[in-house]
C-alpha cells in the first residue's frame, strides 16, 4: 500500500464519521418535534455504510496481490428508522390527538451520546491515520535531501 492510498482510506472514513455525526446531531437537535413538513412526527435517523475498494487505475490494471483486499468505506444513505412513536398524555399540547396523546420521536439521548461518542472516535483514529501519513511523506522527503 502505498502512502495515497492510505490517506484516502482515512479521507474516506472522516466523510463518513461527519456524515454520521451531522445524523446524530439531527437526531439530538428533533427530540422533542411533533410536527414535521410531512405531518407526523419527526423520525429518528441513521446512516448506511458500506465497504468500498480503493484501488488505483494502476492496481485495477496490475491486480496487485497487496492491494487487492483494501477498502475505505462510503455513505450508501440516511435511512428512517421505523421505530413506533413515543406516546405522552398531555391534553394541552396543540398537536395532541382527540385522546389528548402526543405523539414524539422515539429518540434515546443515552443511545445517541453514545453513537456520537463512538463517532467522535473514529474520527480522531482516522485523523491520526491523515497525521501518520503526513510524518511518513515529511520523512521520505528528508531521506531524499
Amino acid at each position: 500500500m502505498d502512502l495515497m492510498t492510505a490517506l484516502d482510506i482515512g479521507a474516506s472514513g472522516l466523510t463518513a464519521q461527519r456524515a454520521q455525526l451531522n445524523v446524530i446531531s439531527m437526531n439530538m437537535a428533533n427530540i422533542r418535534t411533533t410536527k414535521t413538513e410531512t405531518g407526523g412526527p419527526y423520525q429518528r435517523k441513521s446512516v448506511s455504510f458500506e465497504a468500498t475498494p480503493v484501488y488505483s487505475p494502476f492496481d485495477q490494471a496490475m491486480q496487485d496481490q497487496l492491494n487487492r483486499n483494501l477498502e475505505g468505506v462510503k455513505v450508501l444513505g440516511v435511512t428512517q428508522d421505523q421505530r413506533p412513536f413515543k406516546q405522552v398524555y398531555e391534553p394541552n399540547h396543540p398537536d395532541a390527538n382527540d385522546q389528548g396523546y402526543v405523539f414524539y420521536p422515539d429518540i434515546n439521548v443515552v443511545e445517541e451520546m453514545a453513537n456520537m461518542m463512538q463517532t467522535m472516535r473514529g474520527y480522531e483514529a482516522n485523523v491520526q491515520t491523515i497525521e501518520g501519513v503526513k510524518r511518513m511523506f515529511q520523512k521520505a522527503l528528508t531521506i531524499g535531501q
